[in-house]
């Protein structure tokens, strides 16, 4: 069984014990995120025969930010060394390696409602359900170690959907005991791309899934949010306080710009090169 209580070293990324499947099952299209089209199950140009990236220290500068704000939640450890036992795609038939690139975007859904449940049992105002956030833990931790075959043909989808009711009501009971004076806005989906929102009391709001690319939230309260699937590419985050804000990714921040002075929950690491754009 899950502990519930441990820290999410296993949903963080470890590319040392992975075989860069990242790097080679995910396609990308040229664009600002990335320099060159590459398709899915095609390795990397910049992907070295050790697995590692060859340009890890400029990929901003080559033009790839898309690698820099990726994370695969612990899943390509996972599938690395659990659901494929260690085996290598570069040493595997044609056929096992695409049977690993079709699973890895799978296992990287299901590490990612981890991530959220195991969150959301930390959090004390979400309380009333936690019993029922273990289960949805521990059900979808068993999902992960299922074998390739029930991997590749498992409807993830139903199984997010049934997650999300949980993380509903955990974001709901959060948000009312966030000490917000009058009524909590509720942004969800909002489209706030660009939006001028400096110094701006957002505490208690709903985010979830709202657009904020390039939105000015310098010097914001975004205290106690729910930021699930926001998106926070180019938003200024300069000296906004994010304390308590919930359900934020590290791969969400790494997409926005922030300073020294920008206030952060426990769950995510200041970006490195928020220090290169003061």
């Amino acid at each position: 069984m899950p502990d519930q209580t441990a820290d999410r070293a296993e949903l963080r990324g470890d590319c040392e014990r992975c075989f860069g499947l990242c790097c080679v099952a995910l396609p990308f299209a040229a664009s600002a995120d990335f320099a060159n089209d590459k398709q899915a199950g095609t390795p990397c140009p910049n992907l070295r025969d050790d697995h590692r990236c060859g340009i890890h220290a400029r990929l901003r500068q080559q033009g790839f930010n898309g690698c820099t704000v990726y994370d695969c939640f612990g899943a390509g450890q996972k599938v690395s060394q659990v659901t494929f036992g260690g085996q290598d795609w570069r040493t595997s038939s044609r056929a096992d390696a695409r049977r690993m690139f079709d699973v890895f975007p799978v296992v990287r859904q299901l590490h990612e409602l981890l991530w959220y449940l195991t969150e959301a049992l930390a959090l004390p105002p979400a309380r009333p359900v936690h019993a029922d956030l273990r289960r949805a833990l521990e059900k979808t931790e068993e999902l992960t170690r299922r074998p390739p075959e029930q991997l590749a043909a498992l409807d993830v989808g139903a199984h997010r959907q049934e997650v999300n009711v949980l993380l509903l009501k955990t974001s709901e009971l959060v948000r009312a005991g966030s000490g917000a004076r009058g009524r909590k806005k509720d942004r969800r989906g909002a489209d706030l791309m660009g939006a001028r929102l400096k110094g701006a009391d957002l505490r208690g709001a709903n985010l979830r899934g709202a657009y904020l690319i390039a939105a000015d939230l310098t010097g914001a309260d975004l205290r106690d949010v729910d930021m699930i699937g926001a998106d926070l590419r180019d938003a200024d985050l300069t000296d906004a306080d994010l304390t308590g804000a919930f359900f934020l990714t590290q791969p969400q921040l790494n997409a926005a710009r922030g300073s020294a002075g920008t206030r952060l929950p426990r769950s995510v690491t200041r970006p490195v090169h928020w220090a290169a754009q003061l």
